[in-house]
């Protein structure tokens, strides 16, 4: 059977965002900083690919990824709104990253 997927550049990209995630959410626990976000962010980094890709293993034929998630996530699936939640997680967690880091660096010039 041959399924539909995202192009390369997509996954290159994805895969780049989750283990600078990954790398990062380490690297705090290591110089104590944001522990609590942090270890959330580890954990979402490695369920949400792991439960996203063996979700996605039975799509329908002719159904990328990403048009897969969509359609669970109109019809409520539990693992869709998961996966969303979680990457909008990541976000924040960037987002709240680059805030804290601008601040001290602010406040050590």
């Amino acid at each position: 059977m041959y399924w539909e997927t995202l192009p390369s550049w997509v996954w290159i990209i994805y895969y780049l965002f989750l283990f600078l995630t990954l790398g990062t959410g380490i690297l705090n626990i290591f110089r104590k900083r944001m522990l609590g976000l942090s270890i959330i962010a580890i954990v979402l980094t490695i369920t949400v690919p792991i439960i996203s890709m063996l979700n996605s293993v039975g799509r329908a034929e002719g159904m990328n990824e990403f048009e897969h998630l969509v359609a669970q996530l109109q019809q409520g699936a539990i693992w869709s709104i998961y996966s969303i939640i979680g990457f909008l997680y990541l976000v924040v967690f960037w987002t709240v990253f680059f805030l804290k880091n601008k601040i001290i660096a602010k406040a050590s010039d």
